[in-house]
């Protein structure tokens, strides 16, 4: 089928998309993404116009319907089976009104804390499906603003990406340390590591800044890490520390419910990790697959244990590793969500009047397309529409079957435009 992943203009949940983008093509689908990170910028620089605090409102919400129009023009174009948005994706209520109006399937995953970031309870409604991180009481909050189709849809690993890596003696050196952590400067996570400088401790991420305790041991002056440095720190570090985040700073260790994306991350990597408990844990890994403390007074006697026992760190970690590839990918989220939309919707996807792209060619031409579909990895099956879409995707200098397919594509529009037939 085809799936429209339509990214946020920035922040956590970026990432996330690219993930689920990648996986949705793993398993079969065509996939085309809205990069509304590109749109980013102009609306920063909305913020520099020096105008009154309502002006600027206004500006900004005009810019993200024109935005969110533009997502519109992309549904018309490719014509997706499913609208695949990420929590603060650029879709207004507008927008989504009128995709529910032309039989277009949206779908949110709000890979958030409902408590912290409230903005779903204007939007959750206008979507057909809303898949959320937590349970329990969001659930039922979801259920009295309409909501009936939610579904539970914890956070992942990529594969592709967070993996076991056999790094260099130069980026075991810059990367490396006995304990780090790598993220953002939340409240408690300040307070929360001042006790691990006594170690050999390092910081990556950024908002540190204004620290004076834990500025010394914040790495690359507190620039945002890539994502391949990321999985470079989670290898080359003995204890990771993943310490979930709060804007409170009373109760450092929260107990949340939500596992955040960096437990399943450092597991893929068969990195090892010592991660605070929450509720939802038990579900996704058992007892012996993780590292886990409860409070404060645990981590530090815990970080001396495992760096003491690297064979037990091995073990815990090469565990983790297993039950995230077998259970926790995007691949297998994607699979779920797709699979809830199918059983929620029936006759979805509707079926779509196409030819395999190699239909009516001659023999010559017929085996260049399959060995174009080969190429790009399509099934021999595959639509002529679904071909042009995948040609579009490549990057660099187009060859000629490649052009001679563009151009045919175009032929038949025109010719369908002038006669009436498609």
């Amino acid at each position: 089928m085809r799936v429209l992943v339509v990214l946020p203009l920035y922040g956590g949940s970026l990432p996330v998309g690219r993930y689920c983008a990648s996986a949705l093509a793993e398993l079969g689908h065509v996939v085309e993404v809205f990069e509304a990170p590109e749109f980013y910028t102009s609306f920063q620089a909305i913020k520099g116009l020096k105008v009154t605090s309502d002006r600027l409102q206004y500006l900004e919400n005009s810019y993200l319907q024109v935005v969110s129009q533009a997502v519109l023009a992309k549904v018309d174009t490719f014509e997706p089976d499913l609208v695949l948005a990420l929590a603060q994706a650029p879709l207004s209520i507008q927008t989504l009104k009128r995709l529910k109006r032309d039989g277009v399937a949206t779908a949110m995953w709000f890979v958030e804390d409902y408590r912290l970031f409230t903005y779903w309870q204007a939007f959750a409604q206008h979507y057909d499906f809303f898949a959320v991180i937590q349970k329990g009481d969001f659930i039922e909050q979801l259920k009295r603003l309409g909501v009936e189709r939610s579904l539970y849809l914890p956070l992942a690993a990529h594969p592709d990406v967070h993996k076991r890596l056999e790094l260099s003696g130069v980026e075991r050196r810059k990367f490396g340390s006995d304990v780090s952590f790598m993220g953002a400067g939340y409240p408690n996570r300040r307070v929360a590591f001042r006790q691990l400088v006594r170690f050999d401790f390092k910081l990556w991420g950024t908002d540190w800044d204004g620290d004076s305790i834990l500025m010394p041991y914040v790495q690359m002056a507190g620039a945002r890490v890539t994502s391949e440095d990321c999985v470079r720190i989670f290898n080359a570090t003995k204890v990771n520390i993943n310490l979930h985040s709060s804007i409170q700073a009373k109760e450092l260790v929260t107990g949340g419910d939500f596992v955040n994306p960096r437990t399943f991350e450092v597991a893929a990597c068969g990195a090892f990790q010592l991660v605070d408990r929450r509720s939802l844990m038990s579900e996704l890994f058992a007892d012996d697959e993780l590292a886990i403390f409860d409070n404060m007074d645990e981590l530090s006697p815990r970080i001396e244990h495992y760096l003491a026992s690297p064979e037990e760190r091995i073990t815990i970690a090469k565990r983790g590793q297993a039950r995230v590839l077998a259970q926790h990918t995007y691949a297998a989220r994607m699979r779920t969500l797709l699979e809830f939309v199918a059983e929620c919707r029936p006759g979805w996807p509707k079926p779509r009047a196409v030819s395999a792209a190699s239909e009516g060619l001659p023999p010559e031409l017929a085996t260049d397309i399959q060995s174009l579909l080969e190429r790009l990895g399509l099934p021999s099956d595959t639509g002529f529409n679904d071909l042009v879409w995948a040609v579009r995707q490549q990057q660099g200098k187009l060859g000629e079957l490649d052009a001679a397919v563009l151009f045919l594509d175009e032929w038949r529009k025109l010719y369908a435009r002038q006669t009436g037939k498609a």
